[in-house]
Order: C-alpha cells, then sequence, then structure tokens
C-alpha cells in the first residue's frame, strides 16, 4: 500500500508561525492480544445463550434431575439428607453438560462449516481462540451454580467444605472435559460428534454417580466409575460439600490425569478443517 504523504499547511496563531505537518500515513496494526480474547469469549458466550439445546442440557435437566432426586428416596447406604447427596452430582453434570457435550457439538460443526479454518487465518491467535472458549464455559457454569444452588438451598441444602477447594476440582473438572471435547470435535465428523457426544453424556449420567453415590454401586462397578472424569468431579464434590472434607486427592488426581491426556491428544490430533 501506498502512503499518503505528510501534508503542510500554515500555522494559524498569527504570522510568521511554524507550520503544522498531518501525518496521513496509514499505521496497520492488531489490537492486543488480551482484547481480541475478551471479544471472542463475548462471542462465543453470545452463541452459548442462544443455543436453547444447551441451554436445556445445562440448566433445565439438571433442575428437574435436582428436584426429582430430592423428592426420591435414594436408599443411600449414609443416611444422609438425599439433597445433600444429590446436589454435588447434579452441579457435576452441569459442568461437564456445557464444557463437554455443548463444547463438542458447537466446535465440531464451527470445523465442519470452516468457521475455525478462517479463523485460524485471523490476528486471533489459535491459542486465543480456545481461550475465549474456555472463559465462555466458566461464565455459563457460574451462572449454572447460582440457578441450581438457589434451588437446592429451596430444597434444604447446605453445603459445608472450603469453597477453595470446591473450585480446585471446578477448574480441573471443566479443563478435562473441555479437552475431552475438543479432542472429539477435532477427530471425528459433525454429525458424530453431535451422536457421541450426547451418547457420552447419557452413558455418565447413568454411571457417573450424579444422583446415587457411588458408594451404594455393587464394589466392582464403583471401581469402575471412579475412573470416570464425571464421577470422579461428582465423588470429590460430594466429599467436600457434604461431608465437609479438605480436597479429595483421588478424584483430583483423576480428573488432573484426564486433562493431561486429552489435552496432549487433542493438542496431537486436532484438525481445524
Amino acid at each position: 500500500m501506498t502512503s499518503l504523504p505528510a501534508v503542510s499547511r500554515p500555522g494559524t496563531t498569527g504570522a510568521g508561525a511554524p507550520p503544522v505537518t498531518l501525518d496521513l500515513a496509514p499505521r496497520p496494526g492488531t489490537a492486543p492480544v488480551q482484547r481480541m480474547v475478551a471479544a471472542q469469549s463475548r462471542l462465543e458466550l453470545s452463541m452459548l445463550l442462544r443455543n436453547g439445546e444447551q441451554l436445556l442440557l445445562a440448566l433445565v435437566v439438571p433442575a428437574l434431575l435436582l428436584v426429582v432426586g430430592a423428592k426420591v428416596d435414594l436408599g443411600t447406604a449414609t443416611g444422609a439428607r438425599r439433597v445433600d447427596a444429590v446436589t454435588p452430582g447434579v452441579l457435576a453434570l452441569a459442568a461437564m453438560s456445557i464444557a463437554f457435550t455443548g463444547q463438542a457439538i458447537a466446535t465440531g460443526f464451527e470445523r465442519r462449516y470452516g468457521v475455525l479454518k478462517r479463523l485460524g487465518s485471523t490476528p486471533l491467535p489459535r491459542w486465543g481462540l480456545l481461550a475465549g472458549k474456555t472463559v465462555a464455559v466458566l461464565a455459563v457454569e457460574a451462572a449454572q451454580w447460582v440457578v441450581l444452588g438457589a434451588v437446592a438451598v429451596v430444597l434444604g441444602w447446605r453445603p459445608h467444605g472450603d469453597p477453595f477447594s470446591v473450585l480446585a476440582l471446578v477448574l480441573v473438572g471443566t479443563s478435562a472435559f473441555t479437552a475431552l471435547a475438543l479432542l472429539m470435535a477435532g477427530t471425528l465428523r459433525a454429525e458424530a460428534t453431535l451422536a457421541g457426544a450426547n451418547l457420552v453424556w447419557v452413558l455418565l449420567l447413568l454411571g457417573g454417580g450424579v444422583v446415587v453415590p457411588l458408594s451404594d454401586y455393587p464394589r466392582a462397578g464403583e471401581l469402575v466409575a471412579e475412573a470416570f472424569p464425571l464421577a470422579a468431579l461428582s465423588e470429590g464434590l460430594r466429599g467436600v460439600l457434604e461431608h465437609g472434607h479438605a480436597l479429595p486427592l483421588g478424584p483430583f488426581a483423576v480428573l488432573c490425569a484426564w486433562t493431561a491426556g486429552a489435552a496432549v491428544l487433542a493438542g496431537r490430533f486436532f484438525r481445524w478443517e
């Protein structure tokens, strides 16, 4: 591009004043990275909130499970109040719904329609795109916890434990679910991702210790379920919020392992187009 020359015009402050130089040369450049990531985060959040199916999985279904689980006798071996046993699992399910199911489906179709390819060619770095998705997920999760927590309190829930332990579990759990979502969306076709993400959601709902604590499972089933991320997050949150324990190292380690493994595989096999 040819730069426009500097233009001089006579001064207007009086006779003999030096001329004022106007520099009309273009100054192309990108916005600061933090501003680009913030803009992408707002875009990702608006797209999540406009998706009725994702809101159904993120809020409506967990809220119904919470109400039904709090009213139906689960026969827990610990004799704990039903709402105290159910709420942590429902909160974990809500986090998985938006971080895994929602992100896998959305990213899969963005990849199919060439959105990721075009975004990858903009000044926004690819890690900035992933950061924007993560910020949007965390914002929706915060809203989930406010709504579902309010419903649980109305039902009689009284949480215990260290909030920093809860935060640590939620952050590493969200990281694990998001990494798994990117792994699925970046390697499978969009239609396969849609079917697979919903199938995994249903299977983990049934076997992930969401409504019934793992301690009530048969021993073999408990050992298998403990290795899955939803069960690890459910049991970790249940140990802190229901029993007032410190950060449960076993579930935390399981979530860290899933995060590391899925992130490495996603970084290796993720395809942007």
